[in-house]
């Protein structure tokens, strides 16, 4: 996919930190199944679904952090609350998860329109810096204030 994965940007704050304040900011507990679904997402190169989650959940070490189903529909939508994870769009009908922007970092995804497979891409800063002036002058153009952008690269991977 890309080279530079936004989720090795050195730049981003402490994910756990920055997560443990937005649980207490919300008068939430940041427990270690919360802790451990972010730890998940936080690792993936990928906006994750329910049942991706729930594999990687059971492979891990010792398996003290395996979340059962309910418990880990219950943990999504408390983070999504809380503006720890947001759900992503897909070319299927699951939901994909992932840290938030402000979190994870700025980046775009790679769709593919025939088995919903999801990849990040980050563009090259000079590309990227393009793009956002061009969508503020489209935006200005039309009396639109933008806050942010969302692009996607929709096609077909390498397996379809």
């Amino acid at each position: 996919m890309s080279a530079s994965d936004p989720r090795k940007n050195s730049k981003r704050p402490d994910v756990h930190l920055e997560v443990g304040r937005r649980f207490a900011k919300h008068k939430q507990r940041y427990s270690n199944k919360r802790r451990a679904i972010v730890s998940l997402l936080e690792t993936a190169d990928k906006p994750l679904t329910i049942t991706e989650i729930l594999r990687r959940s059971k492979n891990t070490k010792g398996r003290r952090d395996e979340i059962a189903q309910s418990s880990l529909y219950r943990n999504l939508s408390v983070l999504e609350d809380v503006g720890a994870i947001q759900r992503v769009a897909s070319t299927d009908d699951l939901s994909r998860y992932e840290l938030t922007e402000d979190i994870l970092g700025h980046h775009h995804h790679m769709l593919c329109s025939s088995c919903g497979e999801m990849r990040d891409v980050k563009i090259p800063h000079h590309l990227e810096a393009e793009l956002n002036a061009t969508f503020k002058r489209l935006a200005k153009k039309s009396g639109f204030k933008l806050a942010q952008h969302r692009l996607d690269l929709i096609g077909r991977c390498k397996n379809c």
